[in-house]
């Protein structure tokens, strides 16, 4: 099984993080024995951190992060038109727009591994119940996939148009967050939400419509992977909206 990391990998160029295995392997691991064990032993018999600093600080850091992956993203893809809707393969090795493809598609992939310190976040702040399933699954499937993608499939192509969508609901999340420790009323959380399963409703519809295309060489494992990884994210982002949002509430007495 093991074997398949032999194969070539799919870009020329092996950028940090994302050479082998072993580097997300660790990174991973030691997130999930930080915000299962590690992290919630030295906050035992600690106060919660007050963290309101520096939250302002790294939701406006996440902020223009996702914003200088967006401008330029969508500029490369409606200035030089490099894609085929249709049809949205990684670019030669030896295209001119390569390098564009390649670093955006890197920074997002490094955004993922970045958004980890959320979930470190509510451990130093005790906010264990903002912990769910939904919230870790979510963040390790994220930095997972986006290695195996990078490893076998290359930077760009499809993803490159549908992580853009993940984007755009990131500037708002971490705006909502920023609004909310500024103090200032926020009641679009429940948009919010919304935005985040029409996302992967788009996710899987692209996907869809591009392995219907006979003639696209896309790649059909890498369609397959995003198409089950948003199915199961939207059935599961859809069951928190039904929990948070539309299921009766009881009345303590």
């Amino acid at each position: 099984m093991l074997e398949i990391f032999r194969t070539p990998y799919a870009d020329s160029k092996q950028l940090p993080l994302a050479t082998g295995p072993g580097p997300i392997i660790i990174i991973l691991t030691v997130y999930l024995l930080v915000v299962f064990k590690a992290g919630r032993k030295f906050m035992e018999h600690r106060e919660p951190y007050n963290l309101r600093g520096v939250l302002k600080y790294y939701n406006m850091f996440q902020i223009c992060y996702n914003i200088m992956m967006l401008l330029p993203g969508y500029y490369f893809m409606l200035a030089f038109q490099p894609y085929n809707f249709r049809c949205m393969t990684v670019l030669q090795q030896d295209h001119p727009l390569k390098n564009w493809e390649r670093c955006i598609s890197y920074a997002y992939y490094i955004n993922k591994i970045v958004d980890l310190l959320d979930t470190v976040f509510c451990v130093l702040r005790k906010k264990y119940s903002q912990i769910t399933f939904l919230h870790v699954f979510h963040h390790v499937l994220m930095p997972s996939a986006g290695y195996l993608i990078i490893r076998f499939y290359g930077y760009g192509g499809q993803l490159f148009f549908l992580c853009s969508f993940n984007v755009i609901v990131h500037i708002f999340m971490y705006a909502y967050y920023y609004s909310a420790i500024e103090g200032n009323t926020v009641r679009w959380k429940r948009c919010l939400t919304l935005m985040q399963m029409l996302q992967f409703l788009l996710m899987f519809g692209h996907c869809a419509f591009t392995a219907m295309q006979r003639e696209c060489k896309a790649s059909q494992g890498t369609l397959y992977l995003v198409s089950c990884s948003a199915a199961i994210m939207f059935i599961m982002f859809a069951n928190f909206y039904f929990q948070c949002y539309m299921r009766p509430k009881h009345k303590k007495n």
